[in-house]
């Protein structure tokens, strides 16, 4: 029979480790610590809403809707926005220090710098979807990404893509309201 103090002894570093894991698994967030002032990030995202117009033999893909967000590395923001061929003006805006450093963060911390650029297959039959665009530049090394909705590609689009896509859609929505 097991004497009660081996099993105090052992049950104590099972204790700390889920006391430890507890607040990683529950905190969905990057930390905004990983980013650094010395960092130089310029972003430039673009979203295209896209439609197949078929002539026949040919067809050609235009952009009904283009957005356009450059967000330069001090946090000044512009918006430009293309629509049915004319051009709206653009918006000139500065971000709060705590979403840019959030950006950052998340650019940095998960590796988007190194996401090899691949080029997703749009299903047969789609005529119209969005395709979205960011390329970054991070201390000199660019990386530019092309990516359709999940909905129009059969290929896997990788959680990193579409967590910063989400955090420049929620900076663009302030703009295209």
């Amino acid at each position: 029979m097991i004497k009660p103090i081996y099993l105090v002894f052992g049950a104590i570093p099972i204790i700390a480790a889920i006391l430890l894991v507890t607040p990683l698994l529950l905190k969905n967030e990057i930390p905004t610590s990983a980013a650094n002032y010395t960092d130089n990030v310029e972003i430039e995202y673009t979203k295209h809403q896209l439609k197949k117009i078929s002539y026949g033999v040919t067809e050609r893909t235009g952009a009904q809707k283009t957005e356009i967000l450059f967000i330069k590395n001090n946090g000044e923001i512009k918006y430009s926005v293309t629509e049915q061929g004319y051009v709206k003006p653009d918006i000139r805006s500065k971000l709060d220090e705590s979403k840019l450093n959030k950006i950052k963060a998340l650019i940095k911390e998960t590796g988007f710098i190194s996401i090899p650029s691949e080029s997703f297959k749009i299903l047969d039959g789609v005529t119209e979807y969005q395709k979205s665009n960011v390329k970054v530049t991070l201390n000199g090394h660019v990386n530019q990404i092309h990516w359709p909705q999940q909905n129009v590609t059969s290929d896997f689009i990788p959680p990193i893509i579409t967590m910063v896509e989400s955090e420049l859609d929620m900076i663009m929505s302030e703009f295209s309201e």
